[in-house]
């Protein structure tokens, strides 16, 4: 037997203004868009917003339904409208953040597992990295990409004969 150990970076930032002016305007719109979701249920609000290398920002926000699967993360909400509206433009970065009984969270929350699988998809996709800002009111988390959150992920490679 042998043992592997995988192991991932993550930058962690006390404040927002020790990010870049473009990681500032993106947690911003990420918040923003928490005040307009639909979480009627969980009333939990997500939201995100993603950089797009043509300069765009695209907004998302979760959208639940009565019949659980039915809803969307913001996460998917925002990529699949940037690969909807602008099918060309990289992704560059992801802004998330939450909000519950009337306040954001206090320590960032990932995507959860569709999630992860679409963000890794439109990684592939690109044959770029996407990078992640998670957001909380006690820290802020920047993964440099997505295989940092699915360290053994499945892509298309494995449906290749």
């Amino acid at each position: 037997m042998k043992e592997v150990e995988l192991k991932i970076s993550i930058q962690e930032y006390d404040n927002v203004n020790e990010l870049s002016n473009d990681d500032q305007v993106l947690i911003e719109r990420a918040k923003r868009n928490v005040e307009t979701a639909y979480s009627p249920y969980s009333h939990f609000g997500v939201g995100a917003a993603v950089l797009l290398d043509n300069g765009e920002i695209i907004d998302g926000n979760n959208q639940e339904n009565a019949a659980y699967p039915s809803g969307l993360c913001a996460e998917r909400v925002a990529m699949f409208y940037a690969n909807s509206k602008y099918p060309k433009a990289k992704p560059l970065t992801i802004a998330v953040t939450a909000k519950t009984k009337g306040h954001f969270v206090a320590n960032p929350i990932p995507p959860c597992g569709s999630c992860r699988q679409v963000l890794l998809e439109t990684e592939s996709r690109f044959k770029s990295d996407l990078r992640i800002i998670l957001v909380g009111e006690n820290k802020i988390q920047v993964l440099k990409n997505v295989k940092s959150l699915l360290p053994l992920s499945f892509d298309g490679g494995f449906l290749k004969v």
